[in-house]
């Protein structure tokens, strides 16, 4: 399926704020967030059903799937980003309208959960969304300058983004496997990459740069979700891999999964990918941390695993 880009967003334009998954816990949070992307100069619009609740969800299924649509068929829309990630966005999956998507190309953002609707649409309807800071998470109380930045270049610049900038004060990308690959960038969090193997919502992993984080992950759940890719033939099938920033991934201080002794992820991420001969690099401003680059999926990426970069070499907008 040849990939679709949505318009770049311009000043002036109206980004739709939707709950996919979970509702924000505080208020404010919406509050601030609105306010970091109107200080960019968009306006911003909420779905009728944002502060629902249901459970751990932002409503009940066919609501948060009506906002998601809603948004993205509305003229006046012309971005969308997600309030939050938590759980529930593979519950709408089957009952997406893919033509929708296809038919009104519009930048969506967001990560965590979000990763189940960027495979989703990435193999349904071949639009390039975005793997990037979501509305509650990311721009309340302040949107980080980085994020920020990253963001602005990714959705409103035409021009390719280039190498992902490492901050300074990010301890060194380090190589696990060096070489150099080229293909479209898939990923997500890893958790959410290894639920969707035997699903028809995965993403195409044939050829691509595939780049994965998670959050608050024990080395063995590590080794599980790894395992499981490997095991399904995913990750053979991949030209490069990129692991970002694993926040709070490690074994538990005061109550390990394995008191007698454990793996770091760092050996982890040695032990399982390295064998498999391509290029793998660790450590990247991807990820739940503090800093988010902002990342096109379905566009062609350059993985170099000596030189420790990723360059995104297409713009994700037209």
């Amino acid at each position: 399926m040849d990939i679709l880009k949505p318009p770049a967003l311009k000043p002036g334009d109206t980004i739709g704020i939707v709950a996919p998954a979970s509702r924000s816990a505080l208020p404010s949070a919406l509050k601030n967030g609105r306010r970091s992307i109107e200080a960019l100069g968009f306006r911003t619009e909420t779905a009728p059903h944002l502060s629902d609740r249901h459970g751990f969800l932002a409503g009940r299924d066919a609501d948060r799937l009506a906002d998601l649509q809603a948004m993205f068929a509305d003229p006046e829309i012309k971005g969308i980003a997600c309030l939050r990630g938590g759980y529930g966005s593979v519950r709408m999956l089957p009952d997406l309208d893919y033509d929708v998507f296809r038919a009104h190309p519009k930048v969506f953002v967001g990560y965590s959960d979000i990763t189940a609707l960027h495979g989703a649409i990435q193999r349904h309807a071949g639009l390039v969304t975005f793997w990037g800071p979501m509305v509650s998470s990311d721009m309340s109380p302040v949107f980080q300058p980085y994020n920020r930045d990253a963001f602005v270049k990714a959705v409103a610049g035409t021009d390719p983004i280039g190498e992902i900038p490492h901050p300074d004060d990010m301890p060194p990308v380090q190589t696990i496997q060096g070489g150099r690959a080229s293909g479209p960038l898939i990923g997500g969090t890893l958790s959410l990459l290894a639920a969707a193997v035997g699903t028809p919502y995965e993403f195409d992993y044939d050829g691509a740069v595939l780049f994965f984080e998670d959050v608050g992950e024990e080395p063995h759940r590590i080794d599980r979700m790894l395992t499981q890719l490997l095991q399904s033939g995913r990750l053979a099938r991949v030209s490069g891999i990129v692991i970002g920033e694993c926040a709070g991934c490690g074994s538990a201080p005061h109550n390990p999964a394995f008191p007698y002794g454990s793996f770091s992820i760092e050996e982890v991420f040695i032990d399982r990918l390295k064998p498999l001969g391509i290029p793998v690099v660790y450590g990247l401003g991807i990820g739940h941390g503090t800093y988010k680059a902002t990342l096109p999926l379905g566009v062609r990426a350059t993985l170099d695993g000596d030189a420790c970069t990723l360059t995104i070499d297409e713009p994700g907008v037209i």
